[in-house]
């Protein structure tokens, strides 16, 4: 992937350019002083004063506008690159076991992401300046003195051999310090979720301890890559400063006269000797600011590494992360969807020798309301998600009203579904934004009426005004469980309810009452739960036992 952005490239160039103009300011110095030397007195350094003011107005200009043109080009890309990473994370299965987790995934792309900034803008503009200022330099001190250029010449390839072998152990460093920061911020968010959980086991030290250690270990890496930027500048001055000092006692002993060669024309003259001394620091100048922004390299590379692993391999999603919003106007009326199954083969990407479903069939007549029963990890909830579109099957064909369900029309049929899990994710704002889910068309009227369905319209804490924590803080499971029924009540055009376990984990009076809910809500609609509650199963029209067979997958169980 192109890293650098045309903004940042057109920037890097006029920086550059501005850094070139040094070149003819060192040349109108050295003249001036020759005048003065030459006895001209004040009026023979006024143009060149004049030169050299109006170069400096204009290479700060040009420095200025390239360093803003880089900034900006830099934040374009990294907005492209966090949309890249979003889009990446959306198109990857729910069921994909080897999803970043959100803690990592949000370190990577809010905090560590910011990393690319400062290597997209001033590390890029750098290195373009280390490949033209020294050679422009070169070029100007070879006609005058053979000596100063050698000097430069062997002085210069070994700070960049130096800083490579000292930058690949700052990357290394780098990189194990973003993974330690990724799992850190993890195991924090972990932690912070079922803080409640940790108070009651009474493990709340044992947790501070493990992020202590977590912390002192980061400390420990920062330390380390810090050491190796301290070092990296070390080396580049220590070969700056003999460069330098080499080409300036050359300069004085040749005007004194002690060294007669090394000048093309006899012996240089003092303004000649004066622009010499004024290139060499300036030769090395840009090889001491890619010193300064050498860690900018390493953990910018490290951080654009770590957006692209956010997406790379796993499950996909059929369809990607396309969402495509039907119209939200009144519709004909049309019959619920029919679901069939033909041979549905799936198993998880690392473990391809334990199918969870083999050549299963399924047929749901529309309208039909259907129970899943089976023990844990018969794939319930696999087929409930394979039916959604929220994974590929690895064989076989998953069929809606009739239409075969594949990439292209994905997200058209998830349109028509409304998924209701056990543990539905409730985000921090109102429940009127939680029921609504930014989905156009669904208003304000829309959200009572659902709420109505719901039975949450008499609930204090679940009023549509009323704001709600991440995760549902502020609702019992219950009423979470009655907030995705009635996001599933709000939207007119889901007509294919996919329940997973919506009783579990509650109470005979609360599942009783979500059952009535769930039941009142699927009213025309085609309905499949997943479940091992008897008395909800026993609600349905009929029952199928997983795994499911070839051959039996019309046979009811109840």
């Amino acid at each position: 992937m192109e890293t650098r952005p045309p903004l940042a490239r057109r920037g890097a160039a006029l920086q550059a350019a501005a850094a070139l103009l040094w070149l003819p300011q060192a040349g109108l110095i050295a003249w001036a002083l020759q005048r003065l030397a030459d006895g001209g007195g004040m009026q023979a350094v006024l143009w060149p004063a004049a030169g050299l003011a109006a170069l400096g107005v204009l290479r700060a200009l040009m420095d200025t506008l390239g360093a803003r043109w880089c900034f900006r080009g830099a934040r374009a890309q990294l907005s492209a690159l966090r949309a890249a990473a979003v889009a990446a994370l959306a198109a990857r299965s729910p069921l994909d076991a080897d999803r970043a987790a959100s803690g990592l995934a949000a370190s990577v792309m809010a905090e560590q992401a910011e990393s690319l900034v400062p290597y997209l803008s001033r590390f890029e503009p750098t290195r373009l300046r280390v490949m033209v200022m020294p050679a422009a330099i070169l070029l100007a001190v070879a006609p005058l003195s053979w000596v100063a250029a050698l000097a430069l010449l062997l002085a210069a390839p070994l700070i960049p051999l130096f800083m490579a072998l000292i930058g690949w152990r700052a990357q290394a460093a780098s990189q194990a310090q973003l993974v330690e920061m990724g799992g850190m911020n993890a195991f924090l968010l972990d932690r912070l979720r079922g803080l409640a959980t940790i108070r009651s086991l009474g493990a709340v030290d044992l947790t501070a301890r493990r992020l202590r250690q977590s912390a002192d270990d980061l400390r420990r890496r920062t330390m380390k890559v810090l050491r190796i930027a301290f070092l990296s500048s070390a080396v580049l001055e220590l070969f700056a400063a003999l460069g330098v000092a080499t080409v300036a006692v050359y300069v004085g002993l040749h005007l004194l006269g002690l060294l007669e060669f090394g000048a093309w024309r006899g012996r240089l003259s003092l303004g000649q000797g004066l622009f010499l001394l004024l290139l060499a620091p300036a030769f090395f100048e840009p090889l001491r600011d890619l010193s300064a922004v050498w860690h900018d390299r390493a953990a910018g590379q490290a951080a654009l590494a770590a957006l692209q692993r956010l997406g790379e391999g796993g499950l996909p999603l059929p369809g990607g992360a396309q969402v495509e919003q039907a119209s939200r106007t009144t519709l004909p009326a049309r019959r619920p969807p029919a679901v069939a199954l033909r041979r549905v083969r799936f198993h998880h990407p690392a473990a391809p020798q334990a199918p969870v479903l083999h050549n299963a069939d399924l047929q749901v007549a529309a309208g039909e309301h259907v129970a899943l029963v089976g023990a844990s990890g018969s794939g319930k909830t696999t087929l409930l998600s394979l039916i959604a579109g929220l994974a590929p099957a690895n064989g076989g064909q998953v069929l809606i009203d009739g239409e075969p369900l594949a990439a292209h029309n994905a997200a058209a049929l998830r349109g028509r579904m409304a998924w209701i899990g056990q543990t539905p994710h409730v985000f921090a704002g109102t429940v009127q934004a939680n029921v609504a889910l930014g989905r156009p068309g669904i208003g304000a009227a829309q959200v009572a009426q659902a709420l109505r369905v719901a039975a949450l319209d008499g609930v204090a804490q679940a009023h549509a005004g009323h704001a709600l924590g991440e995760a549902g803080a502020g609702l019992s499971g219950g009423e979470a469980l009655r907030l995705a029924i009635a996001r599933a009540a709000a939207d007119p055009q889901a007509d294919l309810l996919l329940v997973d376990e919506p009783t579990a984990h509650l109470d005979a009076a609360t599942a009783a009452d979500v059952t009535e809910r769930l039941l009142m809500l699927a009213q025309g609609k085609t309905l499949i739960v997943a479940t091992h509650d008897p008395v909800l199963a026993a609600r349905l029209d009929r029952s199928l036992a997983l795994p499911l067979q070839p051959a039996a997958a019309h046979r009811s169980t109840a």
